[in-house]
Protein backbone atom coordinates (compact mmCIF):
# COMPACT_ATOMS: atom_id res chain seq x y z
CA UNK A 1 0.00 0.00 0.00
CA UNK A 2 2.84 2.49 0.69
CA UNK A 3 4.60 1.52 -2.47
CA UNK A 4 1.36 2.30 -4.19
CA UNK A 5 0.74 5.74 -2.34
CA UNK A 6 4.17 6.62 -3.27
CA UNK A 7 4.10 5.83 -7.51
CA UNK A 8 0.35 7.70 -7.12
CA UNK A 9 2.27 10.75 -5.33
CA UNK A 10 5.50 10.26 -7.61
CA UNK A 11 2.82 10.22 -10.65
CA UNK A 12 1.26 13.68 -9.38
CA UNK A 13 3.96 15.88 -8.86
CA UNK A 14 5.12 14.59 -12.01
CA UNK A 15 1.83 15.30 -14.05
CA UNK A 16 2.06 18.77 -11.40
CA UNK A 17 5.61 19.60 -13.07
CA UNK A 18 4.71 18.52 -16.95
CA UNK A 19 1.88 20.94 -16.86
CA UNK A 20 3.89 23.99 -15.07
CA UNK A 21 6.73 23.54 -17.85
CA UNK A 22 3.46 23.82 -20.41
CA UNK A 23 1.75 26.69 -19.01
CA UNK A 24 5.04 28.38 -18.50
CA UNK A 25 6.27 27.66 -22.34
CA UNK A 26 2.45 28.75 -23.15
CA UNK A 27 3.26 32.23 -21.65
CA UNK A 28 6.69 32.44 -23.33
CA UNK A 29 5.14 32.02 -26.07
CA UNK A 30 2.55 34.72 -25.86
CA UNK A 31 5.12 37.19 -24.42
CA UNK A 32 7.06 36.31 -27.77
CA UNK A 33 4.12 37.50 -29.96
CA UNK A 34 4.24 40.99 -31.26
CA UNK A 35 1.41 43.39 -29.52
CA UNK A 36 -0.72 44.09 -32.39
CA UNK A 37 -1.30 47.85 -32.18
CA UNK A 38 -3.60 50.14 -34.30
CA UNK A 39 -3.88 53.73 -34.80
CA UNK A 40 -7.20 55.77 -34.69
CA UNK A 41 -6.25 59.61 -36.39
CA UNK A 42 -3.40 61.06 -37.48
CA UNK A 43 -4.38 64.90 -36.99
CA UNK A 44 -2.40 64.49 -33.59
CA UNK A 45 1.26 65.54 -34.88
CA UNK A 46 2.69 63.16 -32.09
CA UNK A 47 1.97 60.25 -34.40
CA UNK A 48 5.47 61.07 -35.36
CA UNK A 49 6.99 60.18 -32.46
CA UNK A 50 5.14 57.18 -32.41
CA UNK A 51 5.95 55.94 -36.12
CA UNK A 52 9.38 56.94 -35.08
CA UNK A 53 10.01 55.02 -32.17
CA UNK A 54 7.73 51.76 -33.82
CA UNK A 55 11.10 50.50 -35.48
CA UNK A 56 12.65 50.31 -32.45
CA UNK A 57 9.79 47.64 -30.99
CA UNK A 58 10.15 44.35 -33.00
CA UNK A 59 7.69 43.28 -29.72
CA UNK A 60 5.41 46.07 -31.24
CA UNK A 61 2.85 45.39 -34.79
CA UNK A 62 1.21 47.73 -36.28
CA UNK A 63 -1.84 46.36 -38.07
CA UNK A 64 -4.30 49.70 -38.88
CA UNK A 65 -4.42 53.11 -39.16
CA UNK A 66 -8.22 54.53 -39.20
CA UNK A 67 -8.39 58.03 -40.39
CA UNK A 68 -11.49 59.70 -42.87
CA UNK A 69 -8.67 62.07 -44.41
CA UNK A 70 -6.90 60.53 -47.36
CA UNK A 71 -4.48 63.19 -47.93
CA UNK A 72 -3.18 62.51 -44.21
CA UNK A 73 -2.81 58.32 -45.59
CA UNK A 74 -0.38 59.75 -48.46
CA UNK A 75 1.53 62.25 -46.03
CA UNK A 76 2.16 59.31 -43.51
CA UNK A 77 2.41 56.13 -45.77
CA UNK A 78 5.23 57.81 -48.18
CA UNK A 79 6.74 59.28 -45.06
CA UNK A 80 7.09 56.22 -43.03
CA UNK A 81 6.90 53.87 -45.66
CA UNK A 82 3.70 52.57 -45.03
CA UNK A 83 1.62 49.96 -47.21
CA UNK A 84 -1.56 51.14 -48.20
CA UNK A 85 -3.79 48.08 -46.45
CA UNK A 86 -3.11 49.35 -43.14
CA UNK A 87 -5.56 52.43 -43.76
CA UNK A 88 -8.99 52.62 -43.14
CA UNK A 89 -11.63 55.06 -43.01
CA UNK A 90 -13.71 54.27 -40.03
CA UNK A 91 -12.02 53.12 -36.35
CA UNK A 92 -14.97 50.45 -36.37
CA UNK A 93 -14.15 48.64 -40.02
CA UNK A 94 -10.48 48.87 -39.24
CA UNK A 95 -10.87 47.18 -35.63
CA UNK A 96 -13.28 44.21 -36.83
CA UNK A 97 -10.58 43.61 -39.63
CA UNK A 98 -7.26 43.45 -37.87
CA UNK A 99 -8.59 42.87 -34.15
CA UNK A 100 -5.64 44.90 -32.35
CA UNK A 101 -5.00 44.54 -28.63
CA UNK A 102 -4.84 48.29 -28.62
CA UNK A 103 -5.10 51.44 -30.36
CA UNK A 104 -3.37 54.26 -30.10
CA UNK A 105 -5.37 57.56 -30.43
CA UNK A 106 -3.77 60.66 -32.35
CA UNK A 107 -7.21 62.62 -32.62
CA UNK A 108 -8.10 66.06 -31.34
CA UNK A 109 -8.55 65.86 -27.61
CA UNK A 110 -12.26 66.34 -28.10
CA UNK A 111 -12.21 63.10 -30.09
CA UNK A 112 -10.98 61.07 -27.31
CA UNK A 113 -14.19 59.90 -25.55
CA UNK A 114 -16.07 59.07 -29.01
CA UNK A 115 -12.38 57.01 -29.93
CA UNK A 116 -12.36 55.26 -26.75
CA UNK A 117 -16.31 54.09 -26.42
CA UNK A 118 -16.07 52.70 -30.05
CA UNK A 119 -12.45 50.56 -28.98
CA UNK A 120 -14.46 49.72 -25.79
CA UNK A 121 -17.34 47.80 -27.88
CA UNK A 122 -14.87 45.34 -29.02
CA UNK A 123 -12.85 44.81 -25.92
CA UNK A 124 -9.72 46.91 -27.27
CA UNK A 125 -7.66 48.69 -24.76
CA UNK A 126 -6.85 52.50 -25.91
CA UNK A 127 -4.06 55.06 -25.16
CA UNK A 128 -4.37 58.14 -25.74
CA UNK A 129 -2.53 61.52 -25.98
CA UNK A 130 -1.96 63.65 -22.78
CA UNK A 131 -4.38 64.69 -21.34
CA UNK A 132 -7.14 62.32 -21.11
CA UNK A 133 -9.81 64.55 -22.48
CA UNK A 134 -11.43 67.96 -22.46
CA UNK A 135 -14.10 67.71 -19.38
CA UNK A 136 -14.67 65.75 -16.00
CA UNK A 137 -17.95 64.81 -17.75
CA UNK A 138 -15.78 62.82 -20.30
CA UNK A 139 -13.15 61.78 -18.13
CA UNK A 140 -15.95 60.27 -15.58
CA UNK A 141 -17.79 58.72 -19.21
CA UNK A 142 -14.35 57.19 -20.00
CA UNK A 143 -14.02 55.70 -16.88
CA UNK A 144 -17.44 54.13 -16.68
CA UNK A 145 -16.97 52.74 -20.06
CA UNK A 146 -13.33 51.13 -19.44
CA UNK A 147 -15.07 49.92 -16.32
CA UNK A 148 -18.22 48.39 -18.06
CA UNK A 149 -15.85 46.82 -20.89
CA UNK A 150 -12.66 45.91 -18.71
CA UNK A 151 -10.52 47.56 -21.21
CA UNK A 152 -7.32 49.77 -19.74
CA UNK A 153 -7.29 53.54 -20.87
CA UNK A 154 -4.11 54.88 -20.48
CA UNK A 155 -2.91 58.23 -21.16
CA UNK A 156 0.92 59.12 -22.44
CA UNK A 157 3.06 62.19 -21.82
CA UNK A 158 6.06 62.65 -22.77
CA UNK A 159 7.49 63.66 -19.18
CA UNK A 160 6.39 60.12 -17.82
CA UNK A 161 9.55 58.77 -19.63
CA UNK A 162 11.78 61.53 -18.19
CA UNK A 163 14.32 59.77 -15.68
CA UNK A 164 14.68 62.85 -14.23
CA UNK A 165 11.11 63.14 -13.14
CA UNK A 166 11.56 59.13 -11.42
CA UNK A 167 15.01 60.86 -9.80
CA UNK A 168 12.80 63.01 -7.82
CA UNK A 169 9.66 61.75 -7.33
CA UNK A 170 12.28 58.48 -5.47
CA UNK A 171 13.67 61.90 -3.66
CA UNK A 172 10.01 62.44 -2.11
CA UNK A 173 8.94 58.65 -1.75
CA UNK A 174 12.11 57.82 -0.13
CA UNK A 175 11.33 60.61 2.05
CA UNK A 176 15.22 62.02 1.41
CA UNK A 177 13.81 65.57 1.27
CA UNK A 178 10.97 65.32 4.01
CA UNK A 179 7.62 66.43 3.31
CA UNK A 180 6.65 67.93 0.02
CA UNK A 181 5.98 71.95 0.53
CA UNK A 182 6.09 73.88 -3.04
CA UNK A 183 6.17 72.54 -6.63
CA UNK A 184 6.84 74.72 -9.23
CA UNK A 185 6.86 73.31 -12.41
CA UNK A 186 7.40 75.11 -16.16
CA UNK A 187 6.37 72.96 -19.34
CA UNK A 188 5.87 74.35 -23.39
CA UNK A 189 7.61 75.76 -26.37
CA UNK A 190 7.51 79.33 -28.07
CA UNK A 191 4.07 78.63 -29.49
CA UNK A 192 2.69 75.72 -31.98
CA UNK A 193 2.43 78.40 -34.74
CA UNK A 194 6.00 79.47 -34.16
CA UNK A 195 7.69 75.81 -34.46
CA UNK A 196 5.80 74.87 -37.05
CA UNK A 197 3.52 72.53 -36.01
CA UNK A 198 1.69 71.10 -39.31
CA UNK A 199 -1.95 72.46 -40.42
CA UNK A 200 -4.14 69.45 -39.45
CA UNK A 201 -2.58 69.56 -35.80
CA UNK A 202 -2.67 73.36 -35.48
CA UNK A 203 -6.37 73.95 -36.71
CA UNK A 204 -7.54 71.68 -33.54
CA UNK A 205 -5.07 72.77 -31.40
CA UNK A 206 -6.28 76.56 -31.29
CA UNK A 207 -10.18 75.45 -31.16
CA UNK A 208 -11.28 75.01 -27.75
CA UNK A 209 -14.11 72.93 -28.73
CA UNK A 210 -11.65 70.20 -29.53
CA UNK A 211 -8.47 71.22 -27.29
CA UNK A 212 -10.61 72.03 -23.91
CA UNK A 213 -8.58 75.41 -23.89
CA UNK A 214 -5.17 76.52 -25.42
CA UNK A 215 -2.08 76.65 -23.01
CA UNK A 216 -3.55 75.88 -20.17
CA UNK A 217 -4.96 72.28 -20.82
CA UNK A 218 -1.51 71.42 -23.91
CA UNK A 219 1.17 72.31 -21.15
CA UNK A 220 -0.68 73.14 -17.92
CA UNK A 221 -1.84 68.74 -18.00
CA UNK A 222 2.03 67.97 -17.47
CA UNK A 223 2.59 69.44 -14.18
CA UNK A 224 -0.90 68.57 -13.25
CA UNK A 225 -0.29 65.25 -13.37
CA UNK A 226 3.15 65.23 -12.30
CA UNK A 227 1.43 66.64 -8.97
CA UNK A 228 -1.32 64.39 -8.83
CA UNK A 229 1.65 61.32 -8.89
CA UNK A 230 3.98 63.07 -6.14
CA UNK A 231 0.71 63.44 -3.94
CA UNK A 232 -0.15 59.61 -4.25
CA UNK A 233 -3.64 60.61 -6.16
CA UNK A 234 -4.66 63.78 -3.46
CA UNK A 235 -6.96 65.81 -4.60
CA UNK A 236 -6.17 69.94 -3.90
CA UNK A 237 -8.58 71.97 -1.82
CA UNK A 238 -8.33 74.66 -4.12
CA UNK A 239 -7.74 75.49 -7.58
CA UNK A 240 -6.98 79.03 -8.85
CA UNK A 241 -5.85 79.74 -12.85
CA UNK A 242 -5.03 82.64 -14.44
CA UNK A 243 -4.41 82.90 -18.22
CA UNK A 244 -3.19 85.65 -20.87
CA UNK A 245 -3.50 86.31 -24.35
CA UNK A 246 -0.50 87.43 -25.24
CA UNK A 247 -0.14 86.98 -29.06
CA UNK A 248 -4.39 87.28 -30.00
CA UNK A 249 -3.17 87.52 -33.35
CA UNK A 250 -1.80 84.57 -33.68
CA UNK A 251 -4.42 82.60 -31.20
CA UNK A 252 -7.60 84.61 -31.21
CA UNK A 253 -9.45 81.97 -29.77
CA UNK A 254 -7.57 80.33 -26.80
CA UNK A 255 -5.46 81.73 -24.08
CA UNK A 256 -1.37 81.03 -24.66
CA UNK A 257 -0.15 81.11 -21.30
CA UNK A 258 -1.72 79.88 -18.02
CA UNK A 259 -0.47 79.42 -14.52
CA UNK A 260 -2.26 77.15 -11.89
CA UNK A 261 -2.41 77.50 -8.52
CA UNK A 262 -3.22 73.76 -6.26
CA UNK A 263 -3.57 74.09 -2.69
CA UNK A 264 -3.06 71.37 -0.78
CA UNK A 265 -2.85 71.19 3.33
CA UNK A 266 0.55 71.36 3.79
CA UNK A 267 1.54 71.96 0.32
CA UNK A 268 1.50 74.14 -2.42
CA UNK A 269 1.67 74.06 -6.62
CA UNK A 270 2.47 76.25 -9.09
CA UNK A 271 2.11 75.16 -12.78
CA UNK A 272 2.86 76.94 -15.68
CA UNK A 273 1.95 76.16 -19.34
CA UNK A 274 2.87 78.35 -21.95
CA UNK A 275 3.08 79.21 -25.61
CA UNK A 276 5.24 81.95 -24.31
CA UNK A 277 8.79 80.61 -23.81
CA UNK A 278 11.74 81.88 -25.15
CA UNK A 279 13.09 78.17 -25.96
CA UNK A 280 11.16 74.44 -25.41
CA UNK A 281 11.20 73.51 -21.87
CA UNK A 282 9.40 70.91 -19.47
CA UNK A 283 11.28 70.90 -16.28
CA UNK A 284 10.02 70.96 -12.51
CA UNK A 285 11.07 71.63 -9.09
CA UNK A 286 10.04 70.16 -6.13
CA UNK A 287 10.71 71.63 -2.52
CA UNK A 288 10.91 69.37 0.80
CA UNK A 289 11.08 70.20 4.27
CA UNK A 290 14.60 69.78 4.61
CA UNK A 291 15.66 69.77 0.88
CA UNK A 292 15.05 69.98 -2.83
CA UNK A 293 15.42 68.18 -6.20
CA UNK A 294 15.31 69.84 -9.61
CA UNK A 295 15.01 68.35 -13.23
CA UNK A 296 16.78 69.34 -15.73
CA UNK A 297 16.01 68.16 -19.01
CA UNK A 298 14.87 64.45 -19.48
CA UNK A 299 17.82 62.91 -16.88
CA UNK A 300 19.94 65.27 -15.06
CA UNK A 301 18.41 66.41 -11.48
CA UNK A 302 19.96 68.75 -9.21
CA UNK A 303 19.74 68.01 -5.51
CA UNK A 304 20.15 69.46 -1.86
CA UNK A 305 19.77 67.58 1.55
CA UNK A 306 19.23 69.04 4.65
CA UNK A 307 23.23 68.88 5.62
CA UNK A 308 24.74 69.35 2.10
CA UNK A 309 26.81 72.06 1.73
CA UNK A 310 26.03 73.03 -1.82
CA UNK A 311 23.64 71.11 -4.31
CA UNK A 312 25.01 68.42 -6.59
CA UNK A 313 23.70 67.58 -10.48
CA UNK A 314 23.62 64.23 -11.01
CA UNK A 315 22.61 61.71 -13.86
CA UNK A 316 18.89 60.11 -13.32
CA UNK A 317 19.33 56.34 -13.02
CA UNK A 318 17.49 55.38 -16.15
CA UNK A 319 13.87 53.39 -15.90
CA UNK A 320 13.38 50.21 -15.81
CA UNK A 321 12.77 48.37 -19.24
CA UNK A 322 9.44 47.76 -18.87
CA UNK A 323 8.61 51.94 -18.72
CA UNK A 324 11.31 53.22 -20.57
CA UNK A 325 8.92 54.41 -23.18
CA UNK A 326 4.86 54.46 -23.72
CA UNK A 327 5.26 51.14 -26.75
CA UNK A 328 7.45 49.37 -23.38
CA UNK A 329 4.59 50.62 -20.85
CA UNK A 330 1.56 49.81 -22.81
CA UNK A 331 3.03 45.99 -24.12
CA UNK A 332 3.63 45.43 -19.69
CA UNK A 333 0.25 46.34 -19.10
CA UNK A 334 -2.00 44.67 -21.79
CA UNK A 335 0.90 41.55 -20.61
CA UNK A 336 -0.29 41.68 -17.20
CA UNK A 337 3.35 42.90 -16.07
CA UNK A 338 2.85 46.08 -14.66
CA UNK A 339 -0.81 46.77 -13.28
CA UNK A 340 -1.49 50.87 -13.93
CA UNK A 341 -2.84 52.25 -10.67
CA UNK A 342 -1.53 55.50 -10.14
CA UNK A 343 1.48 56.50 -11.62
CA UNK A 344 1.65 58.76 -14.35
CA UNK A 345 -0.51 57.32 -17.23
CA UNK A 346 -3.32 55.35 -15.34
CA UNK A 347 -6.85 56.38 -15.73
CA UNK A 348 -7.39 57.07 -11.85
CA UNK A 349 -4.74 59.61 -12.05
CA UNK A 350 -5.66 61.04 -14.86
CA UNK A 351 -9.27 61.15 -13.83
CA UNK A 352 -7.83 63.36 -11.60
CA UNK A 353 -5.70 65.80 -13.74
CA UNK A 354 -9.50 66.14 -15.81
CA UNK A 355 -10.95 67.06 -12.61
CA UNK A 356 -8.32 69.76 -11.85
CA UNK A 357 -7.97 71.19 -15.37
CA UNK A 358 -11.64 71.25 -15.48
CA UNK A 359 -11.74 73.76 -12.52
CA UNK A 360 -8.60 75.76 -13.49
CA UNK A 361 -10.52 76.09 -16.52
CA UNK A 362 -13.32 77.00 -14.68
CA UNK A 363 -11.22 79.90 -12.18
CA UNK A 364 -9.52 81.26 -15.24
CA UNK A 365 -13.14 82.07 -16.73
CA UNK A 366 -14.64 83.33 -13.75
CA UNK A 367 -11.84 85.08 -11.83
CA UNK A 368 -12.43 83.22 -8.61
CA UNK A 369 -10.92 79.67 -6.93
CA UNK A 370 -12.48 76.81 -7.43
CA UNK A 371 -13.07 74.48 -4.05
CA UNK A 372 -12.91 70.72 -4.75
CA UNK A 373 -13.41 67.51 -3.28
CA UNK A 374 -12.75 63.97 -3.58
CA UNK A 375 -14.52 62.58 -6.82
CA UNK A 376 -16.81 59.17 -5.48
CA UNK A 377 -15.98 56.10 -7.12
Amino acid sequence: MHTLTSRCSLTFTSIFIVALAASSCSIRAEEAQPLKVAIVGLEHGHVEGFLGQLPKHSDVQLVGIADADTALWQKYGKKYSLADTLFYKSEANMIERTRPQAVLVYTSIGEHRHAIEIAAQYGVSAMVEKPLTISLEDALAIRRVAREHKIHVLVNYETTWYPSNRAAYDEVRERRIGEIRRVVVHDGHQGPKEIGVPPEFLNWLTDPEQNGAGALYDFGCYGVDLMTWLMQGETPQTVTAVVNRDKPQLYPKVDDDSTIVLQYPHAQAVIMGSWNWPFGRKDMEVYGATGYAITVAADKIRIRHEHDAEERTTEAPPLPDRERDSLAYLSAVLRGQIVPKGDLSALDTNVIVMQILDAARESARTGHSVKLSKLGD
